[in-house]
């Protein structure tokens, strides 16, 4: 997902191992994630997406970066129910949560696993069954 305030710009969902970058968009005061290759297209994240930072993350804070002091993160939304409110979230291992809009610009991630998508249908496989013995 891309948070409420990126509507207003061209997104596309994340790919698995992709690297992405926390970036702003021109037209918004949003911060939110980006591909290297393409600054101006969000990069939208579904709840469950794991990613992690080249180094420690960090988050803007009023006078300074504060270090997270975590690599490895879970997309969330959070507060759902303000709907003029940031929601996408990063939870970190150490239980850190960090709205995506706080994030530090300029920093890399790698995209390890996108969650289970419940419309997809599981891949079933058959085996064939062994030919019945023939009686002479």
């Amino acid at each position: 997902m891309c948070d409420y305030s990126l509507h207003v710009v061209s997104s596309r969902p994340a790919e698995s191992a992709e690297t992405i970058v926390t970036s702003e968009f021109v037209g918004t005061k949003t911060r939110g994630f980006a591909s290297p290759a393409d600054p101006t297209t969000a990069v939208c994240l579904r709840p469950g997406t794991e990613v992690v930072f080249e180094t420690n993350a960090y988050s803007e804070g009023l006078l300074f970066r504060r270090s997270i002091g975590q690599r490895l993160a879970r997309f969330r939304q959070i507060d759902l129910d303000k709907p003029a409110q940031h929601h996408d979230a990063l939870e970190f291992a150490n239980g850190t949560i960090v709205l995506v809009t706080d994030l530090a610009i300029g920093q890399r991630a790698t995209v390890l696993q996108l969650p289970v998508d419940p419309a997809e249908k599981p891949v079933t496989t058959t085996t064939a069954s062994a030919p019945e013995s023939v009686l002479a």
